[in-house]
């Protein structure tokens, strides 16, 4: 499953098919049109995702076009994180609107609206041809991984992390903001209820490093997680790891070779992989201690 660009396709070959009226405006989407947002996504052969939907409703903005007939001809995600970062997500449009220009309409829109010195996705190979037209430029590749989660020698004897309590949110704010160079407050104090687990790791100014398990369907997608070095990364994955249930998922940085390494050896494979584009200034922060994002619709 991919969270940017389903179908994008149809806008990257020109002079296909007919547009859409260009009196058919985009608007702002609200919560009590997420039932058409779950619909678009099974349209698309997605999962339908309330639970991310609902997240992605309370820090992101959502915009669609109403589809003539009923329910939304498309819909795209943008996630501002203050004036430092906006990340777009969720880019669908339906088959029966395909190939008429929505999806680089709907970017458009969201890219006019983000305010941000830097915008980031995650593209497929049908998508960053036009993202490329639109100022994008690839900083990295990031695979996803799944499958049913086995254990390993290499695993730590005890975790390093504990589960995290509510008088830690502020430091795992700070660390957060830190890290990725902009506060995510909106997103990060949401994660304590939107995951099944978070733990931390602490060090001997405080906390170090954090990391989260969210469920997502049947899969358990592990992520955020952050961490002050490569070891405790892979330490507190396992952790995380050990205590989720069904089916794994994470999202791979290849930038982060021992990742993809630990995603191999406890039995995961390849699902699929994309491009990390940025648009604008570079990403600030300290991405060597940005292990795994929320979500690709996220950052």
């Amino acid at each position: 499953m991919q969270e940017i660009d389903a179908e994008i396709k149809a806008d990257v070959d020109q002079n296909r098919g007919t547009r859409l009226p260009a009196d058919m405006p985009i608007r702002r989407l609200g919560i009590d049109d997420l039932p058409d947002c779950m619909l678009l996504a099974q349209d698309r052969e997605w999962l339908s995702e309330e639970h991310r939907w609902r997240l992605l409703f309370d820090v992101g903005e959502v915009y669609g076009i109403d589809a003539p007939g009923g329910g939304l001809a498309g819909a795209v995600v943008s996630s501002r994180y203050g004036t430092g970062i906006a990340a777009i997500g969720m880019m669908l449009v339906a088959r029966e609107h395909e190939r008429r220009g929505l999806g680089r309409r709907l970017m458009t829109h969201a890219l006019d609206r983000s305010g941000t010195a830097s915008v980031w996705l995650s593209a497929t190979d049908y998508g960053r041809p036009l993202y490329e037209r639109l100022g994008f430029r690839a900083i990295g590749h990031c695979s996803a991984y799944t499958g049913s989660f086995r254990s390993s020698r290499s695993d730590p004897a005890r975790p390093v992390s504990r589960p995290m309590a509510a008088s830690d949110l502020p430091a795992v704010l700070a660390l957060d903001a830190e890290v990725c160079g902009v506060p995510r407050t909106e997103l990060v104090t949401r994660l304590p209820a939107f995951c099944t687990s978070m733990r931390v790791v602490e060090g001997p100014s405080g906390i170090t490093g954090y990391g989260g398990a969210w469920r997502n369907e049947s899969v358990t997608a592990l992520g955020p997680l952050i961490a002050g070095d490569e070891p405790t990364a892979l330490a507190l994955l396992s952790d995380l790891a050990a205590e989720a249930e069904g089916t794994l998922r994470v999202d791979v940085e290849h930038r982060w070779p021992a990742l993809i390494d630990w995603a191999v050896e406890h039995g995961l494979s390849r699902a699929f992989t994309t491009a990390v584009m940025i648009r604008g200034a570079d990403l600030p922060g300290d991405r060597d201690r940005l292990f795994l994002p929320v979500a690709l619709a996220l950052g």
